[in-house]
């Protein structure tokens, strides 16, 4: 009891001390990050009746540093690792309290592409490998999400606005890829390297882990619209977003 109230009192005095860096310096992913990890371990120790909050929080600091940075694979892994926590925790508390809340169920899942996406970005770390082997079979399979989106034809990104057009697009933690029809996206997932390859030349497709940064963008360019600019390692992608922050929210993870 007396070693737990110890404990206890050194993580809350580590939680005020990142709080103060972070005031000192608010743009610092690492500081959030740090914040949100000092919260996760103070969470572990504390009464029950205070511990969802205290997740709560964690969650909304790693959710902040990835605002920031949002390739910060530690962030966005320890933000998979705190979902799973609380979908534990609200599972042997027997669900969500009232219909607001979020079902474990859910927070698996949310769980899951967090860790798919750290993994996505650092395929050679076994730790997060070890991981994705745990929650894969939470993730929403076979793709994190299926939207539409306004694109030029491949290979022509200054094509004239009039042969822009709006097609399915398909995102799992591996790949962006544009779907030419339903029975396509339906059969994806199980065709040989050859054939996904075939698809590839004849449609836009983005490897994640090529991804440098995702960002919101204006141009007289493109067609009158808001724009969704992914820059990668091949040189910028532009194009409309169809459906308000759906692909932002699955390329650069936010609250």
């Amino acid at each position: 009891m007396v070693l737990c109230a110890v404990e206890c009192n050194v993580w809350q005095k580590a939680t005020k001390n990142y709080e103060k860096a972070v005031q000192l310096n608010w743009n610092s992913p690492q500081a959030l990050n740090n914040w949100g990890l000092a919260l996760q371990e103070l969470s572990a120790i504390v009464p029950a009746r205070e511990k969802q909050k205290i997740v709560r929080t964690a969650i909304s600091k790693f959710r902040a540093a990835i605002q920031l940075q949002f390739d910060f694979h530690r962030a966005i892994y320890n933000l998979g690792t705190v979902l799973y926590g609380l979908a534990e925790d609200i599972s042997r508390s027997g669900g969500p309290m009232n219909a607001k809340e979020v079902s474990p169920d859910e927070l698996y899942s949310q769980s899951a592409i967090y860790i798919a996406a750290a993994h996505a970005l650092k395929p050679n770390y076994s730790v997060y490998t070890s991981a994705l082997k745990l929650v894969r079979s939470m993730l929403p399979l076979p793709y994190l999400k299926v939207g539409y989106l306004t694109a030029p034809p491949v290979g022509n990104p200054v094509a004239p606005h009039s042969d822009w057009k709006r097609s399915e697009f398909v995102l799992n933690h591996e790949v962006l890829q544009q779907i030419n029809g339903v029975e396509q996206r339906h059969f994806l997932p199980s065709l040989s390297p050859k054939s996904r390859d075939e698809i590839s030349r004849s449609s836009i497709r983005i490897e994640v882990p090529n991804i440098i940064s995702v960002s919101a963008c204006a141009d007289l360019t493109l067609p009158p619209g808001a724009g969704l600019c992914i820059d990668t390692i091949n040189g910028p992608v532009s194009w409309l977003l169809s459906l308000g922050n759906l692909w932002t929210d699955g390329l650069m993870p936010s609250d």
